[in-house]
């Protein structure tokens, strides 16, 4: 039976929330040099291991499988291409999980290594099988170590981030809170090197991030910085799921729900997998561009998409792949196609009677049905 949960309304719930997601980054499980740091990965466990002792399930999400195979390999930092990424991340992983075994270890726990790729929440059979397990794995009192299978993941399908990993696994096991790890102590509304920015504790909505500068890149050694983890946040918020953004140091008072880091509110209900997947993890093979009509139609009136109100056409596809949903003002919505991009130039500003009419098509359908439609709100950049 699925797991029935309602939205934490304050930060002091994570102390006794069910079930929780922990994420931390590469640059917090590192040394300067690159190499793994044992004292902060320890802390890190001990941390989890004294919540697990009261109750709680935890889910961690952990980086670091290439950070740890840099050094074995002699190699002078992180790898820029694929193929050596893949191999260090081999070497690395093994290394990585042997360190949280012994950790865990010491406090009487166990844990086990789950390693998804974007091709596990893309395709559902793939979903529900990663799904069953994790429920598993916590059922029987493990820790599942989550990460993303750099070892055969590709650049063109791929998380790219375990920010963004987390916030989709915070989904799968209905976890009642994600906590991100970082660097810093949380969200500032500019670089926190720069004198006067402010630390924003509290998120409840969009547009409190108004005005707020944040950079793309993050440290030498992860993938992410402050844009992805805002990433994360939006899809966990806009999925029923509260976050807690602050550092690594600060794992304890934030797991304990004290005045620490950035709190983000819940900002949508929970969301089916379905419409989860077609918003954040599937693959996206074009681009559909629609009339401000329309637009608004699959967004305020939650309506299927019909040929009359599409102007353009990007990208090769075929029905049943996923597509953009692009109005004048941007990015509105992700979907399933129900032609391919050959179909719908012939198509596309004709009503469903005129492509009766002309022959075009005996029994038109709508191009992406609402049932196959997830809005989104546009990635920042």
């Amino acid at each position: 039976m699925a797991r029935v949960n309602l939205p934490l309304a304050h930060r002091s719930g994570v102390a006794t929330a069910p079930r929780i997601v922990v994420k931390i980054g590469s640059s917090s499980l590192t040394t300067p040099d690159g190499s793994l740091d044992l004292p902060s990965l320890r802390h890190l466990v001990s941390v989890i291991a004294a919540r697990r002792a009261q109750g709680q399930q935890v889910v961690l999400v952990s980086s670091g499988a290439i950070a740890a195979g840099i050094t074995p390999l002699g190699l002078p930092g992180k790898p820029k291409d694929l193929a050596t990424a893949q191999a260090t991340a081999s070497v690395g992983q093994g290394l990585l999980v042997a360190r949280y075994t012994e950790a865990f270890a010491r406090h009487g726990q166990r844990v086990g290594q789950v390693l998804l790729t974007a091709e596990d929440l893309i395709r559902r059979t793939n979903y529900a099988n990663a799904q069953r397990a994790l429920e598993r794995l916590l059922t029987l009192g493990v820790v599942p170590i989550v990460n993303e299978n750099d070892t055969v993941a590709t650049d063109e399908i791929r998380f790219g981030d375990n920010d963004r990993l987390a916030a989709l696994v915070s989904h799968l096991v209905r976890a009642d809170a994600l906590v991100l790890l970082t660097d810093v102590d949380g969200l500032y509304d500019g670089p926190p090197s720069r004198p006067g920015t402010r630390l924003i504790r509290s998120v409840t909505s969009p547009a409190d991030l108004a005005g707020v500068e944040v950079t793309g890149r993050g440290s030498d050694i992860g993938t992410g910085g402050m844009v992805t983890k805002l990433d994360a946040a939006s899809i966990a918020t806009g999925s029923g799921i509260p976050v807690v953004l602050t550092s690594a140091g600060n794992v304890e008072p934030a797991l304990a729900g004290e005045e620490v880091g950035t709190w983000f509110a819940v900002t949508g209900r929970r969301k089916s997998a379905r419409r989860l997947w077609l918003a954040h993890a599937a693959q996206v093979r074009g681009r559909l561009h629609l009339d401000a009509g329309a637009a608004r139609a699959v967004t305020d009136g939650k309506r299927s998409l019909l040929a009359a109100g599409i102007v353009g056409v990007d990208g090769e596809f075929e029905a049943g792949d996923a597509v953009e949903l692009v109005g004048p003002d941007g990015l509105v919505a992700r979907g399933l196609t129900a032609y391919g991009s050959a179909e719908i130039p012939e198509m596309m500003g004709k009503s469903s009677v005129q492509l009766r009419d002309d022959g075009s098509d005996a029994h038109p359908r709508a191009v992406v049905h609402r049932d196959d439609l997830a809005q989104v709100r546009p990635r920042r950049r």
